[in-house]
């Protein structure tokens, strides 16, 4: 592995969790550097397709859609349509007119830009359930329920890329799509045996109900969420032409290229954890 990829992963792992452990409007703060970084490679893509999104908008209102969640999770989910409204009269204004492709580009770079990584600020923003507090080197700190969940879903999607990376080079033979030659079904499928592990591990950690069942559920959708959403920034790159998003991260490639497998994942947690967790706590109750 190259070091300037290692150097790399190994700092934005360390920002990542800094923020984790903040925060509050610090974890917002970086989701939004992410978004709006991550949102100016995706509209390059799309204007080297020949389209002409509502670019500046659309970044805007995605960083509106990060504050709402901050301060009230469910603004975000108001604030959605009417940030689509807002794009559209911009195009609909423009002295060239839009064409459904500049309408649709704009709406997609809303929604898989903006919209989807707002649930890591919802998923930070829980508090219900007593603090977990941790000793460590730095000294100790107690992180919030949601906290708990952001860390244990981000070590889940590391685990994986870092599974899939090692061993789709050593042993790697069989490619897994054409969207992305580099990537094999043996990558993929160790990819998610460590995603699946890492997740088996924090459930039992937590004490889960069920945390077998709970954890490998878990550890399914997030190895597979991530895959897909790494396919997906591959099938957009790939429509452009280009190998990477951009070239923010060394050996990494763009912001997009490192977060691409956190897109899906987000809203997939947050509501495993709102809504499937209980259920399945209320299940194993006499």
């Amino acid at each position: 592995m190259p070091w300037a990829r290692v150097v790399s992963a190994v700092v934005a792992i360390v920002v990542a969790l800094t923020a984790i452990a903040l925060g509050g409007w610090a974890f917002t703060a970086l989701f939004a550097a992410v978004v709006w970084l991550g949102q100016l490679e995706y509209f390059a893509l799309v204007r080297s397709k020949g389209m002409a999104p509502a670019a500046k908008t659309t970044m805007v209102v995605s960083l509106v859609l990060l504050g709402a969640a901050q301060v009230q999770p469910q603004l975000a989910d108001v604030i959605l349509p009417l940030a689509g409204t807002m794009i559209c009269f911009y195009l609909l204004f423009q002295p060239q007119f839009a064409s459904i492709a500049d309408i649709s580009a704009s709406i997609l770079g809303l929604f898989y830009g903006g919209y989807l990584p707002s649930f890591w600020v919802r998923l930070r923003g829980l508090t219900d359930g007593l603090p977990w507090h941790q000793e460590t080197l730095l000294g100790s700190f107690d992180l919030s329920q949601g906290g708990i969940y952001v860390v244990m879903a981000f070590s889940c999607i590391w685990a994986s890329d870092i599974g899939s990376y090692i061993m789709g080079k050593a042993i790697g033979r069989t490619r897994l799509s054409e969207i992305s030659p580099k990537k094999t079904v043996e990558g993929a499928i160790f990819g998610l045996l460590s995603c699946l592990a890492v997740a088996l591990i924090w459930a039992h950690r937590l004490h889960w109900p069920l945390w077998w069942l709970a954890g490998g559920a878990l550890g399914i959708l997030v190895g597979t969420a991530g895959l897909l959403g790494d396919l997906t920034e591959s099938m957009m790159k790939r429509d452009a032409g280009v190998k990477d998003s951009g070239q923010f991260l060394p050996g990494h490639g763009g912001i997009l290229d490192r977060a691409d497998s956190y897109v899906f994942t987000a809203p997939l947690v947050f509501y495993f954890v709102t809504l499937v967790l209980p259920l399945v706590t209320a299940s194993t109750m006499p």
